[in-house]
Parts: C-alpha cells; sequence; structure tokens
C-alpha cells in the first residue's frame, strides 16, 4: 500500500512537472505558432532569477511565484519588441532568431554565473512513508500545476481578454477592424508565455543543478507534449503531459530513470505517428481551446 501511494505521487509529479514546463509553449507556440528554440533559456533564465533574490534574502515562495515570473515576462517583451514581432509568420526565420536567442542568453548567464552548478535547497522537507520516502516539494509542483492549469482555463474561456487573445490569433485583421490591437495583443500574450516559462524554471529550480545550458534539459519534452497534444491548447496539454508522465514513470519505477526518459521519446514518435494531428485532433472536435 505505501508503494502504491509513493507511485501515484511520483506519476501525479510527472504529469505537473510536464505541465509547467509546457505551458509557456503552448501559449507560444499553440496560440501564437512561434517556434521558440529560447524556450528552455527561457525557464533557466526564470530559475537564475529565484537563486539570486533567495541569495539577496527573499522570500523563496515570492521570488519562485512572483519575482521570477514577472521578470522573464519584461524579458519577454523586449524580445518580442526587437526580434519576434518581425518575424511572425515567418518559421524559419523565427527558428533560426530564437535559436540565436538562446545561444545569447546562454553566454550572458555564463558570462553572469559562471560555468559552475549552483541551486537553492528544496523549501519543502519530505517525509517518510512506511518504507519509502515522498519529497514534500512535489505536492507544491503539483498545487502549481492544478492552479495553472485552472488559471489558464478561466482567462482563456470565461474572459473577454482570453476571447480577444484567441480571436487574434487566428484573425488578427478581424481583431483589428473590431478597433483591437494586434501588436499590444501579441506583445502581451508572448510576454505571458515568457512569464509561465519564467514560472517553471522558478519552479523547478530548488530541484536540479543549475548551469547556463540547463534549457536545453526542457526543450524537447515541451515541444513534444505540445505538439503530441493537438489543436486544443489545454485539452492537449493536459492529455499528452497525462500520458507521457505516465510513460516515463512506469519505465523509470520498472527498470530505470535513463530507459523512462528513452520510453518518453519512443512513445512521442509512435504517438506521432498514429497520431499525426495529435491527440485532440483525433479525439476532439478540432477547435481552438
Amino acid at each position: 500500500m505505501d508503494l502504491i501511494a509513493v507511485m501515484g505521487v511520483e506519476f501525479l509529479y510527472a504529469v505537473a512537472s510536464l505541465v509547467l514546463i509546457s505551458a509557456g509553449l503552448a501559449v507560444v507556440f499553440g496560440m501564437m505558432r512561434v517556434i521558440n528554440l529560447a524556450h528552455g533559456e527561457f525557464m533557466m533564465l526564470g530559475g537564475y532569477i529565484t537563486i539570486t533574490a533567495v541569495n539577496l534574502g527573499v522570500d523563496v515562495f515570492v521570488a519562485m511565484v512572483i519575482i521570477a515570473p514577472l521578470a522573464v515576462a519584461l524579458i519577454g517583451v523586449v524580445v518580442e519588441r526587437l526580434i519576434i514581432r518581425h518575424l511572425y509568420g515567418r518559421l524559419v526565420d523565427t527558428m533560426l532568431a530564437t535559436w540565436g536567442l538562446s545561444l545569447f542568453f546562454i553566454g550572458v548567464a555564463t558570462v553572469i554565473f559562471g560555468n559552475t552548478t549552483t541551486g537553492i535547497s528544496t523549501p519543502i522537507p519530505g517525509f517518510a512513508v512506511g518504507d519509502y520516502r515522498i519529497n514534500g516539494y512535489s505536492f507544491f509542483i503539483i498545487l502549481v500545476a492544478v492552479l495553472l492549469l485552472t488559471a489558464m482555463a478561466a482567462i482563456l474561456k470565461m474572459t473577454r481578454l482570453g476571447l480577444i487573445a484567441r480571436g487574434t490569433m487566428a484573425r488578427s485583421d478581424i481583431a483589428a477592424v473590431l478597433g483591437h490591437e494586434p501588436e499590444l495583443i501579441y506583445m502581451t500574450t508572448f510576454a505571458v508565455g515568457s512569464a509561465l516559462s519564467g514560472l517553471a524554471g522558478a519552479v523547478l529550480a530548488p530541484l536540479v543543478g543549475l548551469v547556463p545550458g540547463s534549457g536545453a534539459a526542457y526543450i524537447a519534452k515541451a515541444f513534444i507534449t505540445v505538439i503530441a497534444g493537438g489543436p486544443q491548447l489545454l485539452a492537449g496539454l493536459m492529455s499528452s503531459a497525462t500520458f507521457f508522465g505516465v510513460v516515463n514513470q512506469l519505465f523509470t519505477f520498472t527498470i530505470s530513470p535513463v530507459i523512462g526518459e528513452v520510453a518518453l521519446l519512443v512513445a512521442a514518435v509512435i504517438l506521432l505517428r498514429m497520431l499525426p494531428r495529435g491527440i485532440t485532433g483525433r479525439f476532439f472536435r478540432a477547435r481552438s481551446s
């Protein structure tokens, strides 16, 4: 029974981690169709901002949930105004530009923080369940993921701002005719996606040793989760994160963590081969989330 409880928490943690890692990219790529190869570096920046704030005496939860997302959102605004705004609809150019941006962020982080591993301690201690031990911080990550999905659903589906953002992404010309400013909406949406990436990097920072190249560990998982989810943003994100999280943890428990990562990638290849339009493109009516 104890093992079942531990496995249940680990499965939920794996799903929640994929939701956090992919949420920012789901907004930027899923809604805006911008292939942001610097997504992992936005997460890395969120982690470093959190560590710096904590070292300066800021409460760790304030640093993770408020300071890091806001700071990365501001960086996202600058990036969108200087680079991304000129490349909408040009996928190859966007890929090259964001790849160069990722190298730039890695270089800046290396100059400022060095190339050594840094981090902060986990703010929530673990506890024993029979003969096993559960990381208490896993519950915080699960809670953040649930709140994040709830907030995204409420904003996108129940507010005028969410409706305007989704409408502008679909038909910016009609949005302009109706009196809205597509450029401002694009900038705001990209900033929100950046903030979500910063939040993910900040929340995961206590669990990993951070180096300037840490973003590379997240980019593949994020793209796999978003693409495999299909056209519906929230339903796709949740369904693909659940599927890949379960596959990853199942093989991690039965064999090893390395095989778990390999199994996730293999499952993604098989899933996209069988469902080229993603999970929601096959099992749900293809409409925007």
